[in-house]
């Protein structure tokens, strides 16, 4: 199964001994009611581990669940829990959480209110097409996916490469002409791993991995390519 994680960038001006403290006990709950049932959904956050440049948390959500019978529709509470990390840069901090875009989107904005950063205290990560150009042409022979997007042909929003046509050096500087990298999928042969990375800092592994390795590699080679 693929792990997916965000890469996030924290510019409020907060330590993460304050974060950690902000963190520990924060919850919410909202009201909610579906027909004639009331439910009172608790959010809230747990941190797990504080060590030198790094800390680690869980936000953990309920949520309704439809159930389906001859009575009709009624709801009952599930509970998901979605591990989040904020660790140090040379660049700053940056929080990766594990989950998928949408999903990343909304723990970061709720981490955000938690620590009362403010609007624009966690920001998207980005990498520039300049450098998924760069790390694509290193070693085209480990890539295996390319998609652009930002296309100028009329009614085509995106193109892809896929497979051989990748080895089409024309058909790649021709793409290059009318659009910008988005996505690219490339082999990691010293990790061992098969990832998909976007401009925006989506990183998914396909290779069966750990959850640990999954965050060194983003910690230890997608993090350096974040633009500043």
């Amino acid at each position: 199964m693929a792990l997916v994680g965000k890469l996030f960038r924290v510019l409020a001006d907060i330590t993460l001994e304050l974060a950690a403290e902000k963190l520990r006990g924060w919850r919410s709950e909202a009201s909610v009611a579906k027909g004639d049932q009331e439910f009172r959904l608790v959010t809230q956050t747990d941190v797990s581990e504080l060590k030198e440049g790094e800390l680690r948390g869980e936000l953990y959500e309920e949520y309704l669940v439809p159930l389906f019978g001859r009575e009709g529709i009624r709801y009952d509470v599930s509970a998901r829990t979605i591990p989040f990390l904020f660790f140090s840069t040379e660049s700053g901090l940056m929080l990766l959480v594990l989950a998928k875009r949408r999903k990343a989107n909304a723990v970061a904005a709720l981490l955000s209110s938690a620590l009362l950063t403010g609007p624009g205290g966690i920001v998207e990560a980005k990498i520039s097409h300049d450098t998924l150009k760069a790390l694509h042409e290193a070693n085209p022979e480990a890539t295996k996916v390319v998609y652009f997007d930002q296309v100028d042909l009329p009614n085509i929003r995106k193109l892809s490469l896929f497979g051989e046509a990748l080895a089409d050096t024309s058909l790649y500087q021709e793409y290059l002409r009318h659009g910008k990298i988005w996505y690219v999928v490339f082999e990691d042969k010293e990790w061992g791993l098969t990832v998909g990375l976007t401009r925006n800092c989506v990183v998914t592994v396909f290779t069966a991995t750990e959850v640990e390795n999954f965050i060194n590699y983003v910690k230890d080679r997608i993090a350096p390519l974040v633009e500043s």
